[in-house]
């Protein structure tokens, strides 16, 4: 499919490459603020993925903040009731998996999986509806929509996980059990006789082990959810190249792309969980 912008002709390839752009804006060598030529400037601010990631925030929080203060234990509306399964859904998930005791984890729990499937649905969005308004409408020439096919946002998040992967490790182990399991394990240096000598090796080794398995666990996260929401975001700009052919496949790779949505937020979710358990483990 071929489309007519300001420079002429769009090729399929130009198509791809606008809806894979991200609106952006960084602050040139002269100190002057610039849009949409930050290529390499890694101080450059997508705002749209900025944009879109808040506005879901607050949608989760205004939708859950109505629910609970409408909410009625003798007349439960259908959205009450939908807000509890939910909930009830996520606290049944938690106390599965984690086994510490803390009163933050079902509510960021709940937060990051509502958050992750909000940011996740924009991708049933077509791909054409809100960055084709955006460019003739309001005259922003990129618009991407779905905050999770960009890095920087899913980078993000899983950086805030690995700060509380830290603090719960220090607050269940102290500073000193938290260097120890960095440093004695999975080997166990010898502490006395001859073998001493070896020590310092086999510590430095455990530690390198262990800090890459430390910074294994945001990697993973966020470019698991990446990756997974690039792909399918990518599917559906394929498919819109086929013109008035796309319907039939547009729809049925949006009904299998709800479990993918679903999925993500869950997997992302729990696995948020079983690495703020493994943290919380005083063994």
């Amino acid at each position: 499919m071929a489309t007519e912008n300001a420079h002429g002709p769009q090729t399929s390839g130009d198509y791809i490459q606008h809806h894979l752009q991200n609106l952006q804006v960084c602050k040139a060598d002269t100190g002057e603020w610039i849009w949409n030529q930050c290529a390499g400037n890694p101080m450059g601010i997508n705002v749209d993925s900025m944009f879109w990631s808040l506005l879901l925030g607050l949608v989760f929080v205004i939708m859950f903040g109505l629910a609970a203060k409408k909410a009625s234990p003798e007349r439960p509306s259908k959205f009450q009731a939908f807000i509890e399964i939910i909930v009830d859904f996520i606290d049944s998930s938690v106390r599965d998996t984690f086994h510490g005791k803390s009163i933050l984890i079902a509510p960021l729990a709940l937060t990051i999986f509502m958050w992750v499937f909000l940011m996740n649905l924009m991708d049933l969005v077509p791909v054409d509806w809100i960055p084709l308004f955006s460019e003739q409408i309001l005259h922003i020439p990129y618009m991407k929509v779905v905050p999770t096919t960009d890095v920087n946002i899913t980078f993000g998040m899983s950086i805030a996980v690995f700060f509380l992967i830290i603090f719960y490790s220090i607050k269940s182990k102290g500073v000193g059990g938290f260097i120890a399991e960095l440093t004695l394990h999975p080997i166990a240096p010898p502490l006395k006789g001859p073998g001493i000598i070896a020590a310092p090796i086999i510590i430095a080794f455990n530690f390198i082990l262990e800090s890459v398995a430390l910074l294994a666990k945001p990697l993973s996260l966020s470019l698991r959810l990446f990756g997974n929401m690039f792909a399918g975001e990518l599917i559906f700009i394929l498919i819109a190249l086929l013109g008035v052919w796309q319907l039939p496949l547009h729809f049925g790779w949006a009904v299998f792309h709800i479990l993918i949505v679903t999925l993500q937020a869950f997997i992302f979710m729990m696995l948020t969980v079983v690495y703020l358990t493994l943290a919380s483990e005083e063994h």
